[in-house]
């Protein structure tokens, strides 16, 4: 008895002596999402105060593919040390019931970090579409069912769910065109391919100031400072609408307590920071600092709430 209490003693001195040190090699951050879109921007962003603040190299590594299952399956197979964390979001949470047949269950295989941000989202058109306020894209839509499409970065991802709780509260049929990223996707609605797309507002704002896309509206509560001449989807036809893209850092299941919590102290010490709250809200961009607990119980509550969501939809993966 005695020695397998000291056992156990030397063990989490170990672990804890261990934790103390991390990181003493380059962290990697897996963002399942293309190059440009809020994830990357974000991850990038997060990963250089990171590495600053914790002397060790942040390396971003961008794997998209099948609505954030690509990459997200290579941190839930990763060793459990630390040292390959998953850039997440909402996409996450709606999987759970859209793709349940996944290689891995979230809540399960990871361990949550923080939440790190919340944006609103803008719905643009290229301007070659006949619409030049969100009534008359909705007018548009209700005369021609079926033949407007909308791009996303992938089925499940916040995008597509804006898109569908569109469809749903506005009483439209237009159809569905995922990419494998929102560089893809983006892409897309700027070449004129597709009708319609709802995208992160720091990633758009400057396309739509450029003339490039119209901004019919924004998805929030209240209209985004970045854009305050836009309307909210609320304001301009579709009462009671919001939606929006959040981000969080997670880790592989079973990595050392001792480490999530570091980690955790030092996103949240950067993300309280005057610098990054007054960077990121003049962007449009909340800061999301949670504990380790807060971030569990939230991601669980989202999990429920997109679960509805699909319901109602009628969503369905590829």
């Amino acid at each position: 008895m005695v020695r397998a209490v000291f056992a156990l003693a030397l063990l989490s001195f170990s672990v804890a002596s261990w934790s103390q040190s991390y990181p003493t090699r380059p962290v990697k951050i897996v963002v399942p999402y293309g190059v440009g879109g809020s994830a990357d921007v974000y991850a990038r962003y997060l990963g250089a105060k990171l590495q600053e603040s914790m002397g060790q190299t942040f390396v971003i590594e961008n794997r998209p593919g099948g609505g954030s299952i690509v990459g997200t399956d290579v941190v839930a197979k990763s060793e459990p040390d630390g040292y390959t964390l998953l850039m997440m979001s909402n996409t996450h949470t709606v999987n759970e019931t859209l793709i349940p047949k996944k290689p891995f269950d979230l809540m399960r295989d990871f361990a949550p970090i923080s939440g790190v941000s919340y944006s609103d989202l803008m719905m643009v058109v290229p301007p070659t579409v006949p619409a030049a306020s969100l009534k008359e894209f909705i007018a548009l839509a209700k005369s021609k069912p079926g033949a407007l499409n909308y791009a996303s970065s992938g089925n499940g991802t916040p995008y597509h769910m804006a898109g569908e709780l569109f469809k749903s509260m506005a009483g439209v049929d237009i159809v569905h065109v995922p990419h494998k990223g929102s560089d893809q996707a983006r892409a897309a609605v700027l070449g004129g391919q597709v009708q319609m797309m709802f995208d992160a507002v720091p990633t758009m704002a400057a396309q739509a100031r450029g003339g490039k896309v119209k901004a019919l509206a924004t998805s929030g509560a209240k209209r985004s400072p970045v854009t305050p001449d836009v309307p909210t989807l609320s304001e301009a036809g579709v009462p009671g609408y919001e939606s929006g893209i959040w981000l969080g850092l997670m880790a592989p299941a079973k990595t050392p307590r001792p480490v999530l919590e570091k980690l955790n102290a030092e996103v949240n010490k950067l993300l309280n920071s005057a610098e990054v709250k007054d960077n990121w809200g003049k962007q449009g961009t909340t800061t999301m600092g949670m504990s380790l607990e807060q971030f569990d119980k939230f991601l669980r509550e989202e999990i429920v709430k997109w679960a509805k969501v699909v319901k109602i939809s009628g969503a369905k993966a590829d």
